[in-house]
């Protein structure tokens, strides 16, 4: 159901950044689905913005560089893992700058929600050179949406928009802007030395960001988005993001200072803030970020002991380390295991490799979860994309009775997403004893919760566009078999093909193609569209 608007909504994270989205009159949001972050770009199309899903984050990021480069307000948004794989673009757009406004959104995701890792955005920041904004609940989100956009217009740089789980999923009352910005001015202007990053033109383009960064620092010193409570002179927090929330909660007593802008950092407002403190503390979620900078400025602070590294903070968590309470924390209620659809059409492959004994080099989405009971048929899952080089590489260096039995398992989605390249290497490099390649196609990107893809043949709007055929790719990039299976084919027939391939020193995909039941009703909706004749006329 689309958002419904009004000047005061009761929304969450995700939300509001869309909403301020709107009313900053981004021209272009770009993305690639990702928990905690799908809801952003989603949303921002139901209420009348333009929103598209790229194949994956680097393309979607290059995509916003572009509109930013004409002039426009844009936005990349990605879940944490993502601008792993669009690191590439962010550094050197932090050298090339931007003509309008690009923000970065990266949406972390502390205590591995729905990730395969928990690492911490906040060090992308200070590595490119990008200042970073960190909201606390829905209303700063919004709110600081809007500082970002001063800030990258004012310097032409990109900004990070760095959010987490609980920012992005929790709701809280957010109260919007009279009136929407004004519109920017469009339009290209040459800039070859400033964009085209070779050599000679980079080396003044870093010395350049430099000197913005400076000036950013001093901005931020006098009005950056930084909140200072005054309270005991015994104990003064030192916290951002959601962490401040928690903080208040812990410790309503306490002197803070939260800070809105964490990069670069403003030093003299943290050294006025702790000036005649007996203790300073430094709260936040994930790695050491703020407290190893502020230690390496000579401030004595103190950080949390090393186990509320791992996890999301909490009320009961601040106080414990508050308290220097570094004893073992309750275990946590035993949760659900996450398991396939009952009926999901793609449980029987995993039975096959199970039965099969087979080596399977795995990827991201749904089809991770083969390596649980009762398939425990996967033996890597490293990122996305990572099954096709992964196979490759056991193929090479496995005893061939070993490596005969070596096959890569991707969804559709994933493929699309960072598949393609895998597929070069595996035709440039190919095994002696060949490979094998299943794409797992449902139809949809269905662990995020159902986005479409190049693959489906839909754009985020649901509208018709061209669809990537896995098969035509599979025969133009080298593939010497390429195999199309359905529910309609029998387990016997499939297992058959897979021995035989296995078997053969040819290189082999194999497109596994049932429809995703979660998503049948939109498909078959789809499907009789498409078989409709044109209207007359």
């Amino acid at each position: 159901m689309a958002l419904k608007l009004a000047e005061k909504m009761l929304i969450h994270g995700d939300e509001a950044l869309a909403v301020a989205m709107l009313d900053a009159r981004v021209a272009l949001g770009a993305g690639y689905p990702g928990t905690p972050s799908s809801e952003i770009l989603e949303t921002f199309s139901q209420i009348g913005g333009r929103g598209e899903w790229a194949p994956n984050e680097k393309v979607a990021l290059e995509v916003a560089l572009g509109a930013a480069f004409g002039g426009a307000r844009a936005v990349a948004a990605m879940k944490h893992v993502g601008l792993n794989v669009a690191a590439d673009p962010f550094f050197t757009a932090a050298y090339t700058g931007t003509a309008g406004a690009l923000v970065v959104v990266s949406a972390d995701d502390p205590g591995m929600a729905s990730s395969q890792n928990e690492q911490d955005n906040r060090r992308y920041a200070e590595a490119a050179g990008a200042p970073m904004l960190e909201p606390a609940d829905a209303q700063e989100t919004y709110d600081f949406f809007f500082t970002a956009l001063e800030i990258a217009e004012r310097w032409r740089i990109p900004v990070l928009f760095r959010m987490t789980t609980r920012v992005c999923h929790s709701k809280s009352v957010v109260v919007r802007r009279g009136a929407p910005l004004p519109p920017p001015a469009y339009g290209f202007e040459h800039d070859r030395r400033g964009r085209v990053m070779v050599p000679g033109n980079a080396r003044p383009a870093h010395r350049r960001l430099r000197a913005k960064l400076a000036e950013i620092a001093e901005w931020n010193e006098e009005s950056g988005p930084n909140l200072e409570i005054s309270g005991s002179r015994d104990l003064g927090i030192i916290t951002s993001g959601v962490s401040f929330l928690h903080v208040r909660e812990a410790a309503p007593e306490a002197s803070v200072l939260k800070l809105g802008m964490t990069y670069p950092f403003p030093f003299r407002k943290i050294r006025a803030f702790a000036a005649g403190l007996k203790q300073i503390v430094v709260i936040e979620e994930g790695d050491p970020f703020l407290t190893t900078a502020i230690r390496a400025n000579g401030l004595p602070a103190e950080g949390k002991a090393e186990m509320y590294r791992f996890g999301e903070l909490s009320v009961e968590r601040v106080r414990r380390i508050l308290a220097g309470d570094a004893s073992p924390e309750p275990a946590p209620p035993p949760g659900k295991p996450p398991q396939f659809c009952v009926g999901c059409p793609h449980r029987r492959t995993f039975e096959i490799l199970g039965k099969m004994d087979l080596i399977v080099a795995g990827d991201i989405g749904c089809y991770t979860l083969g390596v649980l009971p009762p398939f425990n048929a996967m033996d890597s899952c490293v990122c996305m994309g990572a099954s096709i080089g992964v196979g490759l590489g056991l193929r090479h260096v496995l005893p061939e009775d070993q490596a005969r039995r070596v096959v890569s398992v991707i969804g559709d989605s994933t493929f699309a997403h960072s598949g393609l390249t895998g597929l070069a290497e595996m035709a440039y490099n190919p095994p002696k004893t060949g490979h094998v390649l299943l794409i797992l196609d449902n139809g949809t990107t269905a662990m995020t919760g159902l986005q479409d893809h190049p693959g489906t043949g839909y754009t985020l709007g649901e509208c018709a566009t061209t669809r990537m055929d896995f098969e035509a790719v599979g025969r133009a990039m080298g593939m010497h078999k390429v195999h199309t299976v359905t529910q309609k084919d029998s387990a016997e027939d499939f297992e058959r093909l897979l021995r035989d391939s296995l078997a053969s020193n040819d290189l082999t995909l194999i497109v596994v193609r049932n429809p995703c039941l979660l998503a049948a009703k939109k498909l078959r909706a789809r499907g009789r569209a498409a078989a409709e004749p044109p209207a007359a006329g």
